[in-house]
């Protein structure tokens, strides 16, 4: 699979399809801090703060900023 291909379908599961999270997962608040090395520092709607990685499939596909969910 080409680079383009790989990224079309990304960006494609990622903004086409709606998935609702399950009872372990959350949806979060990237925080101020990003960490590097696609690290990211998340608060929970109960006030929370947790270190995340981001999945090797989305690191040079998608793009996060501070404040989004």
């Amino acid at each position: 699979m080409s680079q383009a291909t790989k990224r079309k379908h990304v960006v494609k599961e990622v903004l086409g399809d709606f998935i609702t999270p399950t009872e372990n997962q959350q949806i979060v608040k990237v925080n101020i801090l990003i960490r590097g090395n696609n690290l990211h520092e998340t608060i929970t709607a109960q006030g929370e703060t947790f270190l995340v990685s981001m999945p090797t499939k989305f690191r040079k596909n998608i793009w996060i900023k501070r404040g989004n969910f």
